[in-house]
């Protein structure tokens, strides 16, 4: 476990805003010198804490794609059932995110098909494949509202 400070906060919810910001604008912007500014960047880096920097796309704009959300139940509620479901997930290029949920449904699934058709196919793939699930239920995304990082907070602040 990192121990993080004010300054290791600051250069991260500037960077999570503003991956392209140069070295030493940064550093202003935290009233460090270039240098030590750079290290804290680089140990950070070093500790998976920056997984990596990249651009925000809209594929939405490049790509005309059906959105989906699934709520799915499993039969047993096993580690090999959860294991083998999640391995599913994790090996599916359709599934941009998969939730582990409490209160009534196992896992919420957010699929990207490139209409209803090729989800629903995928869907019946999974019941043939024996993931293991006992009921599913299909949302249909008709625009999305909002779609953003939550903010990192500093100690002591408020939203």
């Amino acid at each position: 476990f990192m121990r993080l400070d004010s300054y290791d906060l600051k250069i991260l919810r500037i960077l999570q805003s503003n991956g392209r910001i140069t070295k030493s604008s940064l550093a202003e912007a935290i009233s460090l010198s270039i240098s030590p500014c750079w290290e804290r960047v680089k140990r950070l880096e070093e500790a998976g804490i920056i997984r990596g920097y990249g651009a925000q796309l809209d594929t939405e704009i490049l790509f005309k794609r059906a959105a989906v959300m699934v709520e799915i139940s499993l039969k047993q509620h096993s580690r090999e059932a959860f294991q083998r479901f999640e391995r599913a997930m994790l090996d599916c290029p359709e599934v941009t995110e998969c939730y582990a949920t409490g209160g009534g449904i196992d896992y919420i699934v957010k699929v990207m098909a490139r209409d209803i058709d090729q989800y629903q196919r995928l869907i019946d793939r999974w019941l043939m494949a024996d993931l293991g699930i006992e009921r599913y239920f299909t949302y249909i995304v008709t625009k999305t509202i909002k779609r953003s990082e939550p903010p990192l907070l500093l100690d002591g602040e408020e939203e």
